[in-house]
């Protein structure tokens, strides 16, 4: 069952993971060699989490990498089927 508008991956980074580490946003975005505008705007939701971003935070021994994926996948998909979409009709069947 999916979940209720999951999260913004970036919010479980910003709100959860930094405070745990005990270190500022600018030394986590150095540490995972990333600029700091782009890690802020992952962090607040504007942009996505990316593979390589992932691969990154698992090699720094923050969760796997799938699992940020996941959750970006998650949140991305609740944020589609949540648009307006066109309509679009149904293929024939194929049997």
């Amino acid at each position: 069952m999916p979940m209720y508008n999951p999260p913004h991956p970036g919010e479980i980074l910003l709100e959860d993971v930094i405070p745990a580490l005990g270190i500022t946003l600018a030394r986590m975005a150095q540490h995972l060699r990333i600029p700091s505008e782009t890690f802020s705007r992952i962090l607040h939701g504007h942009a996505p989490v990316s593979p390589d971003l992932a691969v990154r935070l698992e090699r720094a021994g923050v969760s796997k990498a799938q699992l940020w994926l996941s959750m970006q996948s998650a949140y991305d998909l609740w944020q589609a089927e949540h648009r307006e979409q066109p309509v679009i009709e149904r293929f024939a069947r194929i049997d």
